[in-house]
């Protein structure tokens, strides 16, 4: 169960577990075919919900997610993949620009409806592929209206491929996508054959868009309004850029600057958005002019599966059974893709931040967390394509309003007036694309507060029950601090007292070296080496310490930065008993104020209780009471 840890980003391509030989890395193409699960199987079913949104307008909705797509979304994330390329994404990119405990709280919000988007995902491609499987012709009759159960049959299969794991996930995408696409070329250029061979059908539709919209300007004017509902058909962005670690890299790149890397996961956004947009155009049309609107409505043969339909109906049951078969199989793995990405998500944040608990590093524990939830979402939907497109379109709108965002106020601080200008254009659209979505269909946003309420349950609950853990990443000493230590244990004691880094001057230090010495009966002639933290920002959680040796007014201090107080203190005085094998003792003054408050302090600004904290942090790290630090507080 906790044989694999997910803690390196970007390393789960798919299903699989984490190869211990050398990552290979892959051809660009290669990589967009693993990104490409994900934002090609979504023709699978986003023509059916297209028709059931906008009706006879499809074709111009989509007209306009297209133009959002190639004007909007697209410069949006090349300018992500150059700013993050080692696969952060846009979530990564507002964590560093924006400060301490808001930055944090904002990355939790995001990671709610990012594990929105990657959950429904799952959810949606699962029913996606039960309706496939059960509308077949050849499908056993006992499968008829059994959509809840196959779906759930599917994520459990995908379940046990990731406790079991497989590696080639790449090869396995590239045959998947390949095959996929081709299938869908051959049912479009039969599609459009037919069309250009009955001509009155595309007269029919206009009839229909005139009759029921008037005007060609109200008609535009609607699709405006309506293309929201077609959100779907923007999924796969965030994917490719968390993805971009997998691609091969040019000579002469390094990890600070990874030119080639960036280059590739350009194409790779590029081509598979020019793949995308032209399949939705072409896709929408032959669909709404050559289906039944009764047919794509809930429980119709074509819903959430036009192409389909098409295929079984133009080139025969056979043909129509392949084209299953690989949409099936697409959609399935469209769910791995989405798995991984959690996968990738949360060891990312979550434990770094202290809010998860330490077994949401490992694979195995978290897909079975998600799997459950992903039952459970699945139930709650009763398994129906068209209730969870509301909840997938959100996830993706946000992620995609918040890159956009990410990137306009990146490009303000480098002085780029015109492009933030240009970006906040597109963030400007996408808000309103997201709003207009969340009031149109506001289950979205509600299973979106759902997990939003649950990470920030969780996180707040993890990081209390992680508090007094030594949350010390390593521990170093320079050359001088060293040298303080040597000689201090060359004494036979080591003796530390805390001292407030805000106030150092000299009569400071004397009078803290006066009344230890006297209250805390240290001999005179025993040295003493003061120890000063520096709190840089109380929102991380686990830091590097490097411990600096100063010598100020004739007296000798040890000064480090860190995130806490208290955690900090015990983490140092545990590598001093370490590297010199003699337990040092640490000196104290109690902390005046009200104890709730101060260990509330000590919770959110890293300070507060700090001497008794000290103590319960020395108690945990180390249980044997002979090798444990001394800590002493006086009155």
């Amino acid at each position: 169960m906790f044989a694999d840890v997910a803690e390196e980003p970007a390393r789960h391509q798919g299903p699989y577990r984490v190869a211990k030989k050398a990552e290979h890395k892959h051809p660009w193409w290669k990589v967009m075919c693993l990104t490409g699960v994900d934002y090609f199987s979504t023709l699978g079913y986003q023509p059916g919900i297209a028709a059931l949104a906008a009706g006879v307008l499809s074709p111009m909705a989509t007209l306009v997610l297209v133009a959002l797509t190639l004007l909007g979304a697209l410069p949006v994330y090349r300018r992500v993949a150059r700013e993050s390329p080692h696969g952060e994404g846009s979530i990564a990119m507002l964590a560093r620009l924006l400060p301490r405990w808001s930055g944090k709280l904002f990355v939790l919000v995001l990671l709610g409806f990012a594990a929105t988007d990657f959950i429904i995902t799952m959810t949606l491609s699962a029913a996606d592929g039960a309706a496939h499987l059960i509308e077949n012709p050849f499908a056993p009759a006992a499968l008829h209206d059994r959509n809840l159960i196959v779906t759930l049959v599917l994520l459990g299969l995908l379940a046990a491929v990731f406790l079991r794991g497989f590696t080639e996930a790449i090869g396995i995408a590239v045959a998947l996508v390949g095959a996929f696409l081709v299938l869908n070329f051959v049912v479009v250029v039969v599609g459009l054959q037919h069309v250009l061979t009955h001509p009155h059908l595309v007269g029919d539709w206009g009839h229909a868009m005139t009759a029921q919209h008037g005007s060609p300007w109200m008609m535009i004017a609607i699709s405006l309004l309506v293309f929201p509902k077609l959100a779907l058909g923007l999924s796969g962005f965030e994917t490719g850029v968390a993805v971009m670690p997998q691609i091969n890299g040019a000579e002469g790149d390094s990890e600070s600057r990874p030119t080639g890397r960036i280059h590739g996961a350009r194409k790779l956004l590029t081509t598979s958005a020019l793949i995308m947009s032209a399949f939705l155009i072409v896709t929408s049309f032959i669909t709404i002019v050559l289906i039944p609107e009764k047919a794509f409505q809930s429980g119709g043969p074509a819903n959430g599966r036009a192409l389909a339909y098409l295929a079984h109906e133009y080139l025969g049951n056979a043909f129509g059974t392949v084209y299953d078969v690989s949409t099936i199989a697409i959609l399935w793995f469209a769910g791995a893709s989405a798995m991984a990405g959690l996968l990738n998500l949360v060891p990312r944040y979550l434990p770094r931040y202290g809010m998860a608990p330490e077994w949401a590093r490992y694979v195995r524990p978290l897909v079975l967390v998600f799997s459950a939830i992903a039952f459970g979402i699945t139930w709650y939907f009763n398994a129906d394509v068209d209730s969870q497109g509301a909840a997938y379109a959100t996830g993706v709108l946000v992620l995609i309003t918040s890159a956009a965002i990410a990137v306009m106020l990146s490009a303000a601080r480098h002085r780029q007036r015109s492009r933030a200008v240009l970006f906040g254009v597109v963030a400007a659209i996408f808000v309103y694309t997201t709003v207009a979505n969340i009031i149109e269909r506001p289950e979205g946003v509600q299973v979106a507060a759902f997990f939003i309420v649950s990470i920030l349950t969780v996180s707040f609950v993890s990081r209390l029950a992680r508090a007094f853990e030594l949350r010390a990443i390593e521990i170093d000493f320079d050359e001088r601090a060293a040298a303080f230590i040597d000689d201090a244990a060359g004494s036979g004691t080591i003796r530390i007292v805390t001292h407030d880094d805000a106030v150092q001057t000299a009569v400071e230090y004397r009078a803290k070296d006066r009344i230890q010495r006297l209250e805390s009966h240290i001999p005179d002639g025993d040295p003493i080496l003061f120890l000063e933290v520096h709190i840089l920002d109380a929102s991380e959680f686990s830091t590097a310490m490097h411990v600096r040796g100063c010598e100020d007014h004739g007296y000798r201090i040890l000064r480090v930065d860190s995130a806490a107080i208290p955690n900090c203190i015990a983490a140092i005085l545990l590598a001093i008993r370490d590297r010199t094998g003699v337990i040092p003792h640490v000196y104290f003054e109690w902390t005046e104020g009200n104890p709730v408050v101060n260990l509330l302090r000590f919770l959110f600004i890293g300070e507060g209780e700090v001497a008794p904290v000290t103590r319960e942090v020395l108690r945990r790290a180390e249980p044997e009471v002979a090798r444990r630090p001394h800590v002493h507080v006086d009155s």
